[in-house]
């Protein structure tokens, strides 16, 4: 808990303080949360409706490159009427029309295994939530300590300092938010790319795509992990060395409180790539 203070320079680091709680609180609630529950199932509404409105036109593809395969991959007719060959196209299409037809049902099947990913990631921490970062009172009592000349360096200290953290949080929350658009992206679009599988010579793209997805969901696990990485670095503030100035004091720390930060913030950034590298692609 902050001790109360009517010190503007510790009202100016506690408020940059409560900002980036409550980021790192909306994240945790965020990776949590399914698309079709994300801001009371509005978007979802919207994204289920463009994605039938996109799935006739992933129908209408789907033939086009089922023709376009049997041309690449069949040198004559005679060879189409095949018993295996034909068997072999027709279920080529017959997948191809599934994932097309149910690709919505399938995209959430994925996102609902990774997200008991990410439960599981939870539950064994045993975090239920974030922890919070608070400011020490042996800052609160030597900032308080200070005469109005002394203040000044603080001043300006502080406003860098509760600058950089509130910028942190945003960049953070923003990064998260983009995963839920993306992952809406990708369920809109979906059945264009997946009626690619009906053609052999494009199907890569559909592979890719399905690849690409799985990422963006496992993006969350990253975020989670780092997320109770740092949790477990706030458990176990820096140093607040007593010994010496208020200034260098408060320096010292704001200092080692934005690299952690940095860290949380700089791995949440590149979680999609860290995925990505994981997976290959």
């Amino acid at each position: 808990m902050y001790l109360l203070s009517d010190n503007w320079v510790v009202q100016n680091l506690e408020n940059a303080l409560d900002t980036w709680n409550d980021k790192l609180q909306e994240i945790w609630e965020l990776v949590t949360q399914t698309p079709e529950n994300f801001k009371g199932g509005v978007i979802w509404e919207a994204i289920e409706k463009i994605h039938g409105a996109i799935q006739a036109i992933g129908i209408a593809l789907l033939v086009l490159f089922f023709v376009i395969g049997i041309v690449k991959t069949c040198t004559s007719f005679s060879e189409v009427k095949r018993p295996e060959q034909a068997l072999k196209l027709f279920i080529r299409f017959v997948i191809a029309k599934i994932l097309v037809t149910y690709g919505l049902d399938l995209m959430l099947a994925v996102f609902r295994i990774c997200q008991g990913i990410v439960s599981t990631i939870i539950s064994t921490s045993g975090l239920g939530t974030a922890n919070s970062t608070v400011l020490p009172s042996e800052i609160i009592q030597a900032v308080e300590s200070c005469g109005f000349l002394e203040s000044i360096p603080l001043w300006a200290v502080t406003l860098i300092g509760g600058l950089f953290i509130t910028v942190l949080s945003f960049i953070m929350i923003l990064t998260v938010y983009g995963r839920f658009f993306k992952l809406y992206l990708y369920t809109a679009i979906s059945p264009i790319p997946l009626s690619t599988f009906a053609g052999e010579p494009v199907q890569n793209t559909g592979k890719q795509f399905i690849k690409s997805y799985i990422s963006v969901c496992l993006e969350g696990a990253i975020i989670v992990l780092s997320c109770i990485i740092f949790s477990l670095f706030a458990s176990s503030p820096p140093t607040v060395d007593t010994g010496v100035s208020a200034v260098t004091m408060v320096w010292k720390y704001i200092g080692e409180l934005i690299f952690n930060m940095l860290v949380l913030v700089g791995t949440i950034k590149i979680s999609d790539r860290v995925v990505k590298e994981m997976m290959g692609l």
